[in-house]
C-alpha cells in the first residue's frame, strides 16, 4: 500500500488528509495520505525515509518549504526559479520535487471566473513571501502584462521585482492608488484575514470595477477583506480553491492517477473548516 504524507511544524491545522482521502476513495486506490509533525532539525533525515520509498512522497508546508529544496536532488524548474517547494516525490534514489502553489491558484481562478483570462493582464499582489513568489511566477508564465508587488517592507517587494524581471514592479502606498486603478486581479497573499489577524482594508474607490479580488486565506472561508470585495460590488475569489487544486500534482505523482477538483470535494473541505456552510 504506497503511503504520502505532508509534513509541517505544526500541522494539526491541516486539511489535506481529507483532500487526499476524499480522492484515494473515489478512485478505489488502496493508499493512505496522513499529516506528519517534523520539527526542523529532523528533516533531512525524514527525507531519507522518503528516498528509501516509505513514504512515496511528500507535500511540505511551513516552515520547511525553502529549507525543503537545498534538500532534494532534483527541484524543477519552477521550484528553484521561487525558491521553495511544496510536493516531493522519490524515483531510483533520488529526490524530485515541484511548488504546485502558482498552479493551485491559475486552476482556481480559471476554474471560478472562466471567462478570465490572465494573458495582458494587470495584477497588484499584496504581500512578498514565498506563496507571492509562487503565484507571481504563473501569473507571468500566463501572460500578464504587468505584476504590481505591495508589501509593507518595501525592500522585500523590491527583492520580488528584481527577481522576476521588467514585468514586475515594486510599488508604495502612494503608487497603490494609481496602480489600483488600472488592476484586473487584486490578490492579497498576507496572513491578513486568518482567523485572529487584523482583517486587510484597500482604498476600494481606487480599485477597477471589474477588478476580481482573490485570498490565498482559507480560514475563514471568506475574510473580511473578501466580504469587503462583495460589498463593493467585486467578483471575488476565495482560498480554499487553491488549496484544492494545488493536491493535484502531489496525488498524480504518488497514486498515479490525476483527480479532478470537484464541487462535492470543495463542499467537504468546506464543513470542516466551518460547519455552518451552506453551497
Amino acid at each position: 500500500m504506497k503511503r504520502a504524507t505532508v509534513i509541517g511544524y505544526p500541522i494539526a491545522h491541516s486539511r489535506s488528509p481529507l483532500i487526499h482521502g476524499y480522492w484515494l476513495n473515489q478512485h478505489n486506490i488502496e493508499g493512505v495520505y496522513e499529516k506528519m509533525e517534523v520539527a526542523p532539525e529532523n528533516l533531512a533525515a525524514y527525507f531519507q525515509s522518503i528516498r528509501a520509498g516509505n513514504p512515496v512522497g511528500t507535500n511540505v508546508t511551513l516552515p520547511h518549504k525553502e529549507a525543503a529544496l537545498a534538500l532534494i536532488d532534483h527541484p524543477d524548474e519552477r521550484a528553484r526559479r521561487i525558491g521553495s517547494v511544496n510536493t516531493i516525490w522519490s524515483q531510483q534514489n533520488a529526490l524530485y520535487g515541484t511548488s504546485s502553489d502558482g498552479p493551485g491558484f491559475v486552476a482556481s481562478l480559471y476554474q471560478s471566473h472562466p471567462h478570465f483570462t490572465l494573458l495582458g493582464k494587470v495584477v497588484t499582489l499584496l504581500g512578498a513571501g514565498g506563496s507571492a513568489r509562487a503565484i507571481i511566477d504563473d501569473c507571468l508564465r500566463q501572460g500578464a502584462e504587468r505584476v504590481y508587488i505591495h508589501n509593507r517592507t518595501q525592500n522585500r517587494a523590491a527583492h520580488l521585482a528584481e527577481l522576476f524581471g521588467e514585468r514586475a514592479l515594486a510599488i508604495d502606498a502612494n503608487q497603490l492608488l494609481q496602480a489600483l486603478a488600472e488592476t484586473d486581479i487584486v490578490i492579497n497573499t498576507t496572513s491578513a484575514g486568518l482567523k485572529g489577524e487584523p482583517a486587510l482594508v484597500l482604498p476600494w474607490h481606487n480599485l477597477k470595477p471589474t477588478a476580481i479580488v482573490a485570498d490565498i486565506v482559507y480560514t475563514p472561508l471568506i475574510t473580511e477583506f473578501l466580504r469587503q470585495a462583495r460589498q463593493n460590488n467585486h467578483p471575488i475569489l476565495p482560498g480554499l480553491g487553491m488549496l484544492l487544486h494545488q493536491a493535484v500534482v502531489g496525488f498524480e505523482k504518488w497514486f498515479g492517477v490525476k483527480p479532478v477538483v470537484t464541487q462535492e470535494l470543495h463542499d467537504l473541505v468546506a464543513r470542516d473548516i466551518d460547519p455552518a456552510y451552506k453551497p
